[in-house]
């Protein structure tokens, strides 16, 4: 740090100089600037709280739609441009690499900031006091395979003047967010082509980017990151739900009363009956007067489909922590807390089962329906960002207030899943909660056969992953 004060006044001196004389133009980087709105918006909640250091003019942070917004610069000149521009914010004037705050905020930006910074592993400690559990820190770099060509474009007055800058790769960024106690969730790039063409913008910059080989040569570089678990305290859950739908269960329905173990401080099961041709209702009806000791709730869903089963157990589910198990028993209710462990410990906020590790039982998934697995695992660890080993597994825990903050996002995909899986793992996703997938048995059931029609509900759900590809992944 001996030599950062003579870096630091000659930086201030720079920068001052560079707003000074361009002020608000934007010039050759106007639709760079553009698209990284559109990255951003799409990533940020419009009730979020948000903080960006290096907000420069204010330009990104103004134009968020975002609740409470406060930007950080070391550039007088950059922060009174921005108070001018946009009053509904709070903008700072301080050095990222000393800055500290008390108060914590839901998002925080690093846009282009990383390759002007002297110190970046001081600047990943300094945030981790503007942090809460749930913080998520957006950074976006430009890619080291841009040097040459940005060098170029400042050397012929077509962009803003920098003076010698970081060149980071992404495992550069990573492995500082690992010394610094974060969790890197998901990575991705964007923009191939950084000015406007017409017609070609949009099929390069949101198709053509995402293509495996090509995406390496974008031109900037994101992640998105969360404090690690471990350093805040176990979260804690006062009672959990179980959220059981059952569609012609009738055989199976004491042994879960019986299986299903208490988990954490107190369980809650919650059998919702829809559509039965066998009598499982009464079946339940009578299981719960056996076993007054239990927690047990019953109700008749309305709706059609396991989806709305189990938004109607949601609905009614007391506990701050929501379980799925389904009804044929395939998932051993033994498992249940290991499920729980995962979400108190902060290990991810989304436990999704996965029975694709462990060898199952012969006839527990036939042919077709293990392919369809795999091929939609596939697809969602593409469009999501995160890997999903398995998107069918109906056992599924979360927190009950991100099940509200995913309720009440749905409009954004639509309610159409007539299983709820693909419904709360789009949710999940869009809300960036980090997903955990945990290995399960899975077992043959011994009552009645499956509900699921894995022809007619595979062209169901192709469509579906399709819809959300639009939504999440080239948008």
């Amino acid at each position: 740090m001996n030599d950062y004060p003579e870096f630091k006044v000659l930086r201030m001196a720079f920068w001052d100089g560079v707003w000074s004389k361009f002020g608000n133009k934007a010039g050759f980087g106007s639709y760079y600037h553009k698209r990284l709105l559109q990255v951003y918006r799409h990533i940020l909640p419009a009730d979020s709280s948000v903080i960006e250091l290096g907000c420069g003019n204010g330009k990104l942070l103004g134009k968020l739609q975002c609740k409470n917004k406060v930007g950080v610069d070391f550039s007088s000149e950059a922060i009174e441009l921005a108070k001018a521009r946009y009053p509904e914010c709070l903008f700072i004037h301080a050095d990222a690499l000393d800055f500290l705050h008390d108060k914590t905020y839901d998002y925080i930006i690093l846009s282009d900031l990383i390759s002007d910074l002297w110190d970046i592993q001081i600047v990943f400690e300094n945030i981790k006091s503007l942090c809460h559990s749930r913080t998520r820190i957006i950074i976006n770099f430009y890619s080291k395979l841009w040097e040459g060509p940005l060098k170029l474009v400042q050397k012929l007055g077509l962009k803003k003047p920098t003076l010698e800058q970081n060149w980071l790769t992404s495992g550069d960024v990573k492995g500082l967010l690992y010394l610094t106690d974060f969790e890197v969730i998901k990575t991705w790039q964007e923009i191939l082509l950084p000015v406007h063409i017409l017609l070609l913008n949009g099929f390069i910059n949101k198709f053509l980017v995402k293509i495996s080989l090509i995406r390496h040569l974008a031109l900037t570089n994101f992640m998105i990151a969360r404090p690690a678990p471990e350093k805040f305290p176990l979260r804690k859950a006062t009672l959990v739900s179980v959220i059981v739908a059952a569609r012609n269960e009738a055989g199976h329905i004491k042994e879960i009363i019986e299986r299903v173990p208490q988990i954490g401080p107190g369980t809650e099961l919650i059998f919702v009956e829809g559509n039965s041709t066998d009598n499982t209702f009464e079946v339940i009806e009578n299981e719960i007067n056996n076993y007054p000791e239990k927690n047990i709730k019953l109700f008749k869903q309305s709706g059609k489909g396991k989806g709305d089963a189990v938004r109607k157990g949601f609905e009614k589910a007391k506990g701050d922590m929501l379980m799925i198990l389904d009804a044929d028993l395939t998932v051993p209710p033994e498992k249940l807390p290991l499920f729980f462990d995962a979400l108190v410990s902060n290990k991810g906020e989304f436990i999704n089962g996965v029975r694709l590790v462990y060898p199952m039982d012969k006839q527990a998934m036939r042919f077709f329906n293990l392919l369809g697995n795999k091929f939609f695992s596939f697809i969602f660890t593409y469009l999501l960002g995160q890997r999903i080993r398995d998107t069918l597994c109906g056992t599924k825990v979360l927190w009950k207030t991100d099940y509200y903050k995913i309720a009440s996002n749905r409009s954004y995909f639509g309610d159409f899943d007539p299983f709820g899986d693909f419904d709360l793992i789009f949710g999940a996703a869009k809300l960036n909660l980090k997903i955990q997938d945990l290995p399960v048995r899975y077992k043959e059931r011994f009552y009645g056969t499956t509900n699921i029609k894995r022809w007619k509900h595979g062209w169901i759900l192709l469509r579906m992953v399709l819809f959300a590809a639009k939504k999440l992944k080239y948008k």
